[in-house]
């Protein structure tokens, strides 16, 4: 199945419940193994493998055991320069840093050089 916003949340954790247990399988691990590894309880795995709701630190070390870490950079990409920025930039790459320039002070009057 694939998850879209069309689904319920308690669809969405069944199917990733789903797709963990299948992973676990396909890698020859039983639910105390992997729960041993991922430094929690048997019943935890079960639940979560059972769709029900976990903490986001139970499915990341339960990803980092089935070795799908991966998965997560892809769920979640780093958001890059956008493009109308990477083309500002093409065309002043900046060298060195500038200092803040001082506000002309608006009491103090203006004179001509030859008043001075």
């Amino acid at each position: 199945m694939r998850i879209t916003k069309l689904l319920t949340d308690d669809t969405i954790l069944a199917e990733i419940g789903q797709r963990i247990s299948t992973r676990r399988v396909e890698l020859n691990m039983t639910q105390a193994a992997v729960a041993k590894k991922a430094g929690m309880s048997k019943r935890t795995l079960e639940r979560i493998e059972g769709g029900a709701s976990g903490q986001m630190l139970s499915v990341i070390r339960i990803f980092r055991v089935l070795d799908l870490m991966d998965n997560l950079d892809r769920m979640l990409p780093e958001q890059g320069p956008k493009p109308m920025e990477l083309l500002k930039q093409k065309r002043k790459i900046r060298i060195r840093a500038s200092s803040k320039k001082q506000k002309p002070d608006p009491v103090k009057k203006w004179k001509w050089k030859e008043d001075e």
